[in-house]
Order: structure tokens, then sequence, then C-alpha cells
């Protein structure tokens, strides 16, 4: 880091590049997911594309690859497998050397079925944790750890609105959608776990922070979309590609000073 008071000494914009950073992303063929690879991508990110095996990560690898020149991967994941997790973390090391940073984009929300707190079965209840929570401990704990043994990273953790504020259940009525409690519930210990390894690895200089975006548009029904800007200030729904800005920022070394902060990329939802 450059020890100076002089602004004039400091190129402020390459701060942002994320030119020759090997950057692993999570959960990365989904909504939010794509938008964050696009941007990682735009900013010369070496970027690895981790996602489940129905997603097709190597097929969205090999898309993007048309529209960048530099090096992109696709790598099936189960975050819930540690096996699987450390199969990754063993790829992008033969692959490039190192690890600048992880991007924990995936998420369960038992495929958006809502049920009654007093209806949730052990099933469902455990599958949301074991994907969102204990599947951020994992690549957190294997990929993380790689980072603080060797020179340091950056960690994007995603927690929830739903993990600072409860759920308004007023937002849901007429529509089909709903909030399942494990959902809140693994995204609150996601950013407990985040605030600890932030204080953890500071001294290893590893930086995690985290994102909350909120309502993010993705053909949802009229109902739900007008009940939405009743409660936002806002008044709308956010895109995907609003989101995106806030990770190159945390990536980056724009944020060369910034761990252990919830970046609420949430349209002021939480200030009611």
């Amino acid at each position: 880091m450059v020890r100076t008071t002089n602004s004039a000494e400091i190129d402020f914009k390459s701060k942002f590049s994320l030119k020759n950073k090997v950057i692993i992303v999570t959960g990365a063929c989904g909504l939010i997911g794509r938008a964050f690879c696009e941007a990682i991508a735009q900013f010369e990110g070496i970027l690895i594309v981790a996602d489940i095996v129905s997603s097709l990560p190597e097929k969205y690898a090999a898309e993007l690859k048309t529209r960048y020149p530099q090096s992109i991967d696709g790598v099936e994941l189960d975050v819930e497998s540690r096996d699987s997790v450390t199969y990754l973390k063993n790829f992008v090391i033969e692959k490039h050397g190192k690890i600048d940073g992880l991007v924990n984009a995936h998420q369960n929300k038992s495929h958006l079925k809502f049920e009654a707190f007093e209806n949730v079965s052990d099933e469902n209840w455990q599958k949301v944790i074991d994907v969102n929570l204990t599947g951020t401990f994992l690549t957190c704990q294997i990929l993380g750890s790689w980072m603080a043994e060797n020179g340091g990273g950056k960690i994007v953790n995603m927690p929830s609105t739903y993990s600072v504020v409860a759920p308004n259940q007023n937002l849901y009525k007429g529509t089909k959608l709903g909030c399942p409690a494990a959902y809140s519930a693994s995204k609150g210990g996601i950013d407990a776990l985040s605030r600890y390894l932030a204080s953890y690895w500071a001294s290893k200089n590893v930086r995690v922070n985290m994102i909350t975006p909120h309502g993010v548009w993705n053909n949802h029904e009229e109902t739900f979309e007008l009940n939405f800007a009743q409660f936002s200030p806002m008044q709308r729904m956010s895109y995907n590609h609003e989101v995106a800005p806030a990770l190159i920022y945390l990536l980056s070394d724009a944020s060369s000073y910034v761990t252990g902060t919830n970046l609420l990329n949430e349209g002021g939802w939480t200030l009611w």
C-alpha cells in the first residue's frame, strides 16, 4: 500500500481494475451470479465460473469466453461437499497458482416454495441451511484459508435484507411467493460468519465483506411488483446489473481499507 497523503500520486481509476486477479464466483449461473461474472470479466478479472451441474457452468464460461480474452473456466461445484470445494481449490491453484477473490453467490430457498413456519419440513429446513450457511462456511474455510496462508485476498459473501430486518408479510399478500424461515436464519448466519472472519483474518490481509441486495427483478408477477413498490423508498424493484458494481468495489483495491462491511444495495428498504 502506498504511504502518502498526496492524492495526486494515486491513480484512482486503476484501483478498480481486476486485471490478473483470479476470482472464483459460486452460484455463478444464477441471476445475480451472471451479472457478477459479466462485471468481473469486463474489469479484466481471471474468472472461475462455479455452480451446480444442472446450471452448466462450463457452458456459461464458454459463452463468456466469446466476449472476453482472459482465462475463464467453468467448474461444477456442490458447495455442500467438502470434497467438491477442495477439488475447486486444487483446480484453481494448479492452473493459476493463486486465488485473489472469492464471491459466494450461491443460495437456496427451497426452490422458492413457501411453507408456513408451523409446517416447515426437516428436509427443507436442512437443505437451505446446508447450501446457504454450510456452503459458505466450507468455501470460506477451504478457499479463504488458502488466501490467509498465502498473502491475502478478498471474500464477498451474500447475506440478505432478511438477515437485517424481518420479512414484511404484507409484501406477499395476493401472490404465490414468500420467504421461508430457514432462508432468514441461514442468511443471518452468513452475516455473523462474515463479521467473525473479517476480524479473524484481518491481520492476514484477507478482507471479508458482504453485499445485501433486495427485490432483484426476475419476471415477478405483477401483484408482487405493485406490493414491493409500496414498501420501497425507491418505489421499484432492482435489477441484477445494479448489484454488480458494488462487487467490483469490494473485490478491487478501491476498498483496500474496508472489511466486515455489509454493503446494503437494497434501495433503502431497511430505512423504514
